[in-house]
This record gives structure tokens, C-alpha cells and sequence, in this order.
């Protein structure tokens, strides 16, 4: 059993090769192999928001505070709330990030592949944001 205390883990700002606006990144696990599920909390500032990417095997979100949107490629942006669990398919395209006036933070939970948990790809565009 490991039991990892509040504060014993390092806050990151989430990089611009794969953010737009400000996002802290709290380590919550990563757990030792065989297992392979890792998850953190992210705060996105009002917003601030990922880069298009999809995770090999899937990701869940599970809303913990705030108002935030997400949208699979092709598909509308759903806006999500406190309580609200999103399930990413393996491979599907998609973006996700705190409202305009809101913040956003959610719990992402996703597992490796190998070395891999997810493949990012190019920004959301401000025009793209601002048609939701």
C-alpha cells in the first residue's frame, strides 16, 4: 500500500506545446506496473484549454468544480458541470477546457500504452473556441 499526503507532489503549469491559456497540473497517481492508470487534477483558467490530442486506451474526466467544455472531432461542444463524468473513446480526437467566464477542474484518469498515454496534435484555434 502507498499512500501519497496532500502537498507531497509537485504542481506544474500546463505546457504550451499542448495548452492554450493557463492550466495547473496536480499529480494525483501513476500507479506501478503491471498496472498502467496514471490521473491528475487539471484546473483550466476561464478559457484556457487542451490542444486536440486522443488517448490509446480512452480517458475519463470527472468534473470537480466549475463549468468546462469538451467536443470529440466532428461532434458538438457539450458543456459540462461538478459531478459530470466524460468517457473518451481509444483513439477518438478531441479537446477539452474551462467556458470563457468560467473555470474548470476535472480529475483525467487514462492508462499507458506502452510508454504512451496520449498523441497531441494541433491547437485549438480561438475562432474554433469562439463558435461554441
Amino acid at each position: 500500500m502507498e499512500i501519497k499526503k496532500v502537498g507531497t507532489q509537485v504542481s506544474t503549469k500546463g505546457p504550451a506545446d499542448w495548452f492554450t491559456g493557463t492550466v495547473r497540473i496536480d499529480p494525483l497517481f501513476q500507479a506501478p506496473e503491471p498496472a498502467r492508470v496514471n490521473g491528475a487534477s487539471v484546473t483550466f483558467e476561464p478559457g484556457a484549454r487542451t490542444a486536440w490530442h486522443s488517448h490509446p486506451l480512452g480517458q475519463t474526466l470527472i468534473v470537480t468544480a466549475g463549468c468546462g467544455w469538451v467536443q470529440r472531432d466532428g461532434g458538438p461542444v457539450q458543456e459540462i458541470h461538478p459531478g459530470d463524468v466524460v468517457w473518451i473513446e481509444p483513439g477518438e480526437k478531441h479537446w477539452h477546457g474551462a467556458s470563457p467566464t468560467i473555470a474548470m477542474t476535472h480529475i483525467a484518469v487514462h492508462e499507458r500504452q506502452g510508454d504512451k498515454v496520449v498523441d497531441w496534435f494541433e491547437h485549438v484555434t480561438d475562432e474554433e473556441y469562439r463558435k461554441a
